[in-house]
C-alpha cells in the first residue's frame, strides 16, 4: 500500500536568507546547503511591522493583519490608550490547520509562536513564545504529561539571557534538543499529514550576541557559529527521516518547507519614535515623567506603540483625540515627510513609511495604526515613552529586517514571494 502524503514545516525564527547564504557557502550549515541544491531558497519579505507576534499568525492563517486582526505584541483596548496584550484566541481568520481539519487532515504544530494559550486545533498544538504555562501551551491536555516527562522547555528565559550570555548559550543547547525529542515523540507515535515545528533559539541569539557573528575575537563568536551548526543537524535528522518516508514517491520531499519570519541585521542605533513625536510638537504629556501612554495631553496629534507604530490622535476614536478628519491627510503627509529626511551621522535613518492601507486589507483594518515606519538596516523603530533621546543603545545587538526572511521550498516559489503565500502553498501539497 503506497504510504500517504505528509508535509514538513520546520520554521527558523528570524533567520535572514543573507546569513543562510553565507552559512551555506562557507561550511557552517551542509544540511541547508543539500537542500539549496534540491530545491530554491528564496528571499522573502513579510507582513509589517516585522515582528513574530505579526509574522507568524501571518504565515499560519494566510492573511494579512488587516484580516486576521493581530498587529504587535500589545495593542490598545478599544476607544482607550490602555494596552493589552493578543492573545491566540484573538485572531479574526482560521488558520491552515483549521482548513485542513476541514478536509481531514490532522496537523501536529510543535513551538509555533503566537498561539498561545493553546486551542482545539485538528491534531496536537504545543504552544511557543510567549507561552506563559506549559498547562496552556498544550492541546489537546492529555499530552502534559508526556511533555512533562521528556522535561520540555518552552522557551529560555529570556530576561537572564539578555545579560548571561554563558547561560544563554547552555540554555539555547538544552531547548534545542528538548524540542527534537518532543518532534521524535509526536513523528512516531501520532496519526499526522503536517509536522511543523519552529526553532525559536535562532531570533534569541540574534538579539543577544548579533555582535560575535563578525568578530572572532568576541567571547562568543565560536559558540554563536557552533548553535548554528547545532541548528543544521537539526535539520538534517528531520529531513532524513522525512526523505527516508518519502522513497518510492514521484518526487521526493515534496511536501518539504522551510521558512523565517523575519530577518535580522545589527543594530547601529535605536530610534524612539514616541521622542521623535514629542521633539517635533506631535505628543505631549501631561505629566513631566509619564507612567504610560495614558498620561497623554489632549494636545497632542499623533503617539506610537511598539515598534513604531504611529496612530493618529483621533476624534472619536481615543478618548482626548483632537485630530478631525480635515485635518488627517496633512498630518500624516507632514509626518512621513519628517521621518524620511531623519538622519543619524548624515545616514538616512527610515527607508519608507507606510500609509494603513498601503499595506493592511480586510474587516479588521479600523484596528489598525494610521502609518507605518520602517527603518533602514540598522535602525531600530521603538515605542517607549520613557526615553528622553531620540537615538540611543540599549544591551540588544541585534534587530529585526522585513525584507530579508527565506522560504525554501523543492519547486521555485512566486516571485516577489511573502509570508502570507506559504500557507498557500504549503496547503496545495496535502
Amino acid at each position: 500500500m503506497p504510504q500517504k502524503q505528509r508535509t514538513l514545516v520546520i520554521g527558523l525564527d528570524g533567520v535572514p536568507h543573507s546569513l543562510l547564504e553565507r552559512f551555506i557557502a562557507d561550511g557552517t550549515m551542509p544540511n541547508m546547503a543539500r537542500l539549496a541544491s534540491l530545491g530554491h531558497l528564496a528571499k522573502m519579505k513579510v507582513t509589517l511591522p516585522e515582528i513574530s507576534a505579526v509574522s507568524w499568525p501571518s504565515f499560519m492563517t494566510g492573511a494579512n493583519p488587516g484580516t486576521h486582526g493581530i498587529y504587535g505584541f500589545v495593542d490598545l483596548k478599544p476607544g482607550s490608550y490602555d494596552v493589552r496584550f493578543p492573545n491566540f484566541r484573538d485572531l479574526k481568520a482560521p488558520t491552515m490547520w483549521d482548513r485542513l481539519g476541514e478536509r481531514g487532515k490532522r496537523s501536529i504544530v510543535i513551538n509555533q509562536p503566537s498561539t498561545y494559550p493553546a486551542r482545539e486545533i485538528p491534531g496536537v498544538l504545543v504552544s511557543g513564545f510567549v507561552a506563559i504555562s506549559l498547562k496552556k501551551a498544550i492541546w489537546p491536555i492529555r499530552y502534559v504529561s508526556d511533555l512533562e516527562g521528556m522535561n520540555y522547555k518552552v522557551d529560555i528565559d529570556t530576561a537572564r539571557a539578555r545579560t548571561d550570555h554563558e547561560y544563554l548559550i547552555e540554555d539555547l543547547d538544552y531547548t534545542l534538543r528538548s524540542r527534537l525529542r518532543v518532534v521524535n515523540h509526536f513523528w512516531r507515535n501520532e496519526d499526522w499529514d503536517l509536522l511543523e515545528v519552529v526553532i525559536t533559539g535562532t531570533d534569541r541569539i540574534q538579539h543577544y550576541i548579533w555582535d560575535a557573528l563578525d568578530d572572532p575575537s568576541h567571547e562568543y563568536h565560536r559558540a554563536f557559529i557552533d548553535y548554528y551548526k547545532k541548528v543544521d543537524q537539526f535539520i538534517g535528522r528531520a529531513v532524513d527521516a522525512f526523505f527516508g518516508e518519502a522513497s518510492g514517491r514521484e518526487r521526493e520531499g515534496d511536501g518539504l518547507f522551510l521558512l523565517s519570519d523575519h530577518g535580522f541585521c545589527g543594530i547601529k542605533q535605536e530610534v524612539r519614535i514616541n521622542r521623535w513625536l514629542q521633539e517635533n510638537g506631535y505628543l505631549s504629556f501631561e505629566k513631566e515623567s509619564p507612567d504610560s501612554l495614558e498620561d497623554i495631553s489632549a494636545t497632542s496629534r499623533a503617539f506610537a506603540l511598539d515598534p513604531g507604530r504611529i496612530f493618529l490622535n483621533r476624534r472619536g476614536r481615543f478618548p482626548k483625540g483632537t485630530v478631525d478628519d480635515a485635518s488627517v491627510r496633512g498630518i500624516l503627509d507632514e509626518i512621513k515627510a519628517g521621518l524620511s529626511a531623519l538622519t543619524h551621522d548624515g545616514e538616512p535613518v527610515i527607508e519608507r513609511v507606510f500609509e494603513r492601507d498601503e499595506v493592511y486589507s480586510g474587516g479588521e483594518v479600523p484596528g489598525a495604526c494610521d502609518l507605518v515606519p520602517v527603518g533602514h538596516h540598522g535602525f531600530d523603530l521603538k515605542g517607549t515613552i520613557k526615553e528622553s533621546a531620540v537615538f540611543g543603545r540599549t544591551n540588544l545587538t541585534g534587530m529585526h529586517t522585513w525584507d530579508d526572511a527565506f522560504f525554501w521550498s523543492l519547486d521555485e516559489p512566486p516571485a516577489e514571494m511573502e509570508i502570507t503565500k506559504a500557507a498557500g502553498l504549503i496547503e496545495a501539497t496535502l
